[in-house]
């Protein structure tokens, strides 16, 4: 372990002094600036929506489509690669005697078995991060640079990194602590306790992110008066969003995707914006967007993917139960493991639930993707803006493969194709060519893009 953590420092300070070493890629994958609005995608007698959505495709080059495609359908590999990376290091924790001495560790220090399990958990939270650094430099650092995604030096995302660690070693030793006092107190219904924590948790968790978890990543400011926050409150008040907090934050320090969410409830709602949304794109993709996201929040996505979750969640805390009985009755001797309250375990108790999360990813794409067609429709009626939805899919096509096979889509999407985005607002507008924005001159529409950030 001690040849691992040198290893480590060795890189940080290798990468860290090299600096930003993908700043200059040449990379072109963005749209330019603005809303774009193909000729064919115009309204009129002959509009026609397959004509329409293919204009719209076609504003992507063939070298932007093919670098999209490389990118996303890299993204397939590398799920099983990180899956299976996962078990190696499970099984190195395990079989390499490793975990057994970070619980030995622990009981050296306190007896009792509430304060040895949190220690335990602080070292195995450590040790996790270690291992698993190689993969996520190549992962979150190296790959995102290279497909022209990031843009922070290794300095920066290091100490992202770190804030993470610092997260998850207070949440996860709170959560998982009283996870093992509650499975020492009830015994084989502890998956059944779980289950409910996990319900609870994800809800707190709703409630204390967007207040307390996300400014430690990016500096959050009131979005300036002007024409963007006029319309996105027009648009809260309009669809009973309960809040007047609409802020940016400044993702274009870690990456150039454009993003926005409505997250809390109970006094905490906040509509947020990065800055490359405001920055890059106009006002109707503006609206368009906040339309979508809103709609999660007036559908309710929220709590219920939170119920569906936990349902998929329970189903596979009851089969980690079984599996994990009938592991220790058959290894733990063998591995030095003494039952299911024994902290050592933990990695067996990962493994096993990360098979079966593994093979659920299809039906967890396919909720996830449900919940983000709902909301695609619920924004095209509450913006009105089909084109900036358009454009929007369009900005994020450039790192999403636009028209997957059925199956694809199936397996591996948890957001509608870029393709579906398209086609859906050309249906909504063939059935609203009276939309405003839809007969506006291409010049007048461009000119909505009005910067909404001081420079």
């Amino acid at each position: 372990m001690t040849r691992i953590l040198a290893a480590l420092f060795v890189l940080i300070a290798v990468l860290g002094s090299t600096g930003p070493v993908f700043a200059a890629s040449p990379i072109q994958r963005d749209l330019p600036a603005g809303l774009q609005i193909p000729e064919a995608a115009r309204p009129g007698p002959a509009f026609d929506v397959d004509r329409a959505t293919a204009a719209y495709i076609d504003l992507l080059t063939p070298e932007q489509r093919q670098l999209s495609d490389q990118y996303f359908e890299g993204g397939y590999w590398l799920q099983l690669w990180g899956w299976l990376y996962g078990l190696g290091v499970a099984a190195l924790l395990l079989w390499g005697g490793i975990s057994q001495r970070l619980r030995n560790l622990a009981r050296r220090i306190s007896q009792q078995p509430t304060v040895a399990t949190a220690l335990y958990l602080v070292q195995y939270t450590i040790v996790g991060f270690v291992l698993g650094f190689p993969l996520a430099v190549y992962s979150d650092f190296l790959r995102e640079h290279q497909y022209g995604l990031a843009t922070q030096g290794f300095g920066g995302w290091f100490g992202d990194q770190a804030k993470g660690l610092m997260v998850g070693l207070i949440l996860g030793t709170l959560v998982l602590s009283l996870l093992y006092l509650i499975a020492r107190r009830v015994g084989e219904r502890w998956w059944l306790w779980a289950s409910a924590g996990t319900f609870v948790f994800a809800l707190l968790l709703s409630m204390i992110a967007p207040v307390f978890i996300s400014p430690l990543f990016n500096d959050y400011q009131p979005v300036p008066d002007g024409p963007v926050r006029a319309a996105v409150l027009s648009l809260a008040r309009a669809n009973q969003i309960p809040t007047q907090r609409v802020v940016y934050f400044d993702a274009s320090r870690q990456t150039t995707r454009v993003s926005a969410n409505v997250s809390g409830f109970a006094g905490t709602t906040q509509i947020s914006l990065n800055d490359n949304l405001l920055n890059k794109t106009s006002l109707p993709e503006i609206k368009a967007v906040m339309g979508h996201e809103m709609g999660h929040y007036a559908l309710h996505h929220g709590l219920r993917l939170t119920v569906y979750f936990t349902l998929i969640i329970s189903l596979g805390l009851w089969f980690t139960h079984h599996l994990l009985n009938w592991s220790l009755a058959r290894f733990g001797q063998r591995l030095g493991l003494e039952n299911r309250t024994d902290p050592a375990a933990l990695p067996l108790v990962g493994a096993i639930l990360s098979v079966f999360l593994f093979l659920m990813t299809p039906l967890l794409n396919s909720v996830i993707r449900q919940a983000e067609a709902e909301a695609d429709i619920f924004g095209l009626n509450a913006a009105r803006e089909p084109h900036g939805f358009a454009t929007a899919a369009m900005r994020l096509s450039t790192y999403r493969k636009i028209r997957p096979g059925y199956w694809e889509e199936i397996l591996f999407y948890d957001h509608p194709s870029g393709y579906a985005r398209v086609h859906g607002s050309m249906l909504w507008l063939k059935e609203n060519q009276d939309n405003a924005t839809a007969n506006a001159p291409l010049a007048a529409a461009i000119d909505a893009a009005k910067p909404a950030l001081p420079k």
